[in-house]
């Protein structure tokens, strides 16, 4: 439900593994694929290609339709309707994954899909979109979901698939340690550059690092701990991004596999005039600060940086960036 880049990428290794997948998107994907059916391929140099034939497209959730599983991959901002979409066609009790950014997107499912089984999910990896129909997995990571019977039975199929799925007992640690790398993506969103290019100039990883290190003061406050989902601990990140560009490109060559091709999904955004994720990223930041009565104001200030885009559309420089961050 919702086959976009990450939809399209997730769900087409799921079929090209036999399982029986059917993608529900907006009209310009499923067009794509109808005409050039779904090519997919990763940094580590896998391809697959489904024909047209093959795939089964839809709109909208068929009526009367009983999936065994649903994987929930809208943007944030769709999810209400998204959710009431799925109840309205789907049985009492399925399963529903958020396979989605941000901390509060199941919470919110479940408000307007009370009767379905709606799970918490995470996606460590970065999925881009090279052209119709054309998916690559640009950056290294697995799947997450919050522990159930059902997921624990799809385990197999998704680890045949090739996009393993680690199920946890509490996800919100997870969450919180992927939101804390994704607060990079309004920095690369308003940088305009590819992501692995971004993260070599140390004026766009100042920012990056004062945006995380607001929201690891809020989540000690908050007495969360976000999970570990690089090879150091989430504390020792601002620490890793302020380092000079030589030290960090050596250090970054050892726990980052990102390929030339990754960018951040808020980049798209933008270039094709969606509604970002801004708010589930650096806005749940703002709003955690809030509540244990704290401030973030360079998550405050990236956020209007990324709304107000639109109206000036341009890359800003690093020193720019820093400049409008006050950092």
């Amino acid at each position: 439900m919702g086959a976009g880049a990450l939809g399209c990428y997730i769900g087409g290794c799921l079929a090209a593994a036999g399982a029986p997948v059917t993608f529900v998107g907006r009209p310009r994907v499923l067009d794509a694929l109808r005409e050039h059916g779904l090519a997919l391929s990763d940094l580590d140099g896998g391809s697959r290609t489904l024909p047209v034939g093959s795939l089964a497209l839809a709109a909208a959730p068929p009526p009367g339709s009983a999936p065994s599983l649903v994987l929930l991959c809208v943007k944030s901002g769709a999810t209400a309707e998204a959710a009431g979409e799925l109840a309205r066609a789907l049985p009492t009790g399925t399963p529903v994954v958020s396979l989605q950014n941000g901390v509060s997107n199941a919470e919110l499912a479940r408000a307007h899909a009370p009767r379905l089984a709606v799970l918490a999910g995470m996606v460590a990896f970065n999925v881009v979109e090279l052209g119709p129909g054309r998916y690559h997995r640009a950056t290294s990571g697995t799947l997450a979901a919050q522990a159930h019977p059902v997921l624990q039975a799809w385990q197999p199929v998704f680890a045949a698939a090739g996009v393993p799925l680690a199920l946890h007992a509490e996800l919100a640690p997870w969450q919180w340690g992927k939101l804390l790398l994704n607060l990079n993506n309004a920095v690369n969103a308003l940088s305009g550059l590819p992501l692995r290019a971004q993260l070599l100039q140390r004026d766009y990883r100042l920012c990056m690092a004062a945006l995380m290190a607001e929201a690891l003061a809020a989540l000690h406050a908050a007495g969360i701990a976000p999970a570990r989902l690089t090879p150091l601990p989430a504390a020792a990140l601002p620490a890793v991004l302020r380092l000079p560009t030589t030290l960090f490109r050596v250090l970054a060559a050892r726990i980052l596999r990102i390929d030339a091709k990754a960018r951040s999904s808020m980049a798209d955004d933008l270039q094709r005039g969606r509604t970002t994720e801004v708010d589930a990223l650096c806005g749940e930041v703002v709003r955690l600060a809030r509540e244990h009565g704290m401030a973030a104001p360079v998550n405050e200030r990236i956020a209007e940086l990324v709304r107000a885009w639109p109206r000036d559309p341009r890359p800003l420089s690093g020193a720019e960036l820093r400049a409008a961050l006050r950092v």
